[in-house]
């Protein structure tokens, strides 16, 4: 997949479908409009996701969604800041300009509610009127709802704060999850605590709140289960947040390998403890409840890792 983040003049693509919004989480309603583009490409076009605004704090990255978009089959990710030239166009100069002109739109999906151009004059109704003038065709997708609620990354930014993996696993439509590579640490799980693997995360990434949670950590092929603690680790401390994770019957040497941490259940909240072995009483306790989860959850097979 091609990603291309806009800093001056837009790139000329060929001709595409195109999907608008903001795609922070990439959750079940935006899978609805990569679904619908996807279709076009029976008719020989890319499909083109436009990501328009994307803020400091993201549900995922820029790498965590460009692989959720590639695995899905979208061809090209343009990520369009909200500057002052984006704030200030006309509605119908984005479309004739950047939606016609640049991107070779023949077909365009959007939300309901998507609004776009100065002053949000631009809707989904003018896009489809200028689509019958300018020779594209538009599909406009109702929301996607959860109960009596749209689904939306605010929603999603809501459960999360929360530490509710079960919902916000829910509305993404897959799990939540932290993508890094297994970095040293100060090297005390393995020597007085509990044999660890180690991610930072980069600060724009949205986390849970601090605490222990029940995780699936992926590793090319395999999937290991274990616990994993988010946060600064008070007792021992630490100066940045760190994704630290104890895999359940797993002694290798991990360092350096790239690993995908999947939050499934909030177990505790992080916290201070007076002592290191009163930490490593805590840290077994957590785990024989992370057993449990697993083994009340998944199948045996699946609790091992084989």
């Amino acid at each position: 997949m091609e990603y291309l983040k806009i800093d001056g003049e837009f790139p000329r693509l060929s001709k595409s479908a195109v999907t608008l919004g903001k795609f922070d989480g990439i959750h079940r309603g935006h899978q609805k409009l990569v679904e619908n583009i996807l279709e076009q490409k029976e008719k020989g076009l890319q499909t083109v996701l436009f990501s328009l605004g994307i803020g400091s704090q993201m549900i995922f990255t820029k790498e965590e969604r460009c692989h959720i978009l590639e695995k899905a089959g979208v061809d090209v990710l343009v990520e369009c800041p909200l500057d002052v030239r984006i704030r200030h166009m006309k509605a119908e100069t984005f479309i004739k300009e950047i939606l016609v002109g640049d991107l070779q739109a023949e077909h365009v999906a959007v939300g309901e509610d998507f609004r776009f151009g100065y002053e949000r004059k631009g809707t989904p109704e003018l896009l489809a009127e200028m689509g019958k003038k300018l020779g594209f065709s538009v599909d406009i997708i109702p929301k996607e709802m959860e109960g009596r609620r749209k689904i939306s990354s605010t929603f999603i930014r809501e459960e999360l704060k929360r530490g509710n993996m079960e919902k916000v696993n829910d509305l993404l439509g897959f799990s939540y999850f932290v993508d890094g590579v297994i970095e040293h640490g100060r090297g005390m799980g393995h020597k007085v605590l509990l044999p660890t693997t180690n991610i930072v995360p980069v600060k724009e990434k949205l986390m849970p709140p601090n605490g222990v949670y029940d995780t699936v950590s992926h590793f090319g092929n395999r999937s290991l289960y274990g616990i994993t603690n988010v946060g600064y680790k008070p007792t021992v401390g630490e100066r940045f947040l760190g994704v630290e994770t104890y895999l359940f019957e797993c002694e290798e040497d991990l360092y350096g390998e790239p690993c995908r941490v999947e939050f499934l259940h909030y177990s505790r909240p992080e916290k201070r403890f007076s002592s290191i072995e009163a930490l490593k009483e805590q840290l077994l306790k957590d785990a024989e409840k992370g057993k449990a989860y697993f083994t009340k959850n998944f199948s045996k097979k699946q609790f091992t890792g084989q």
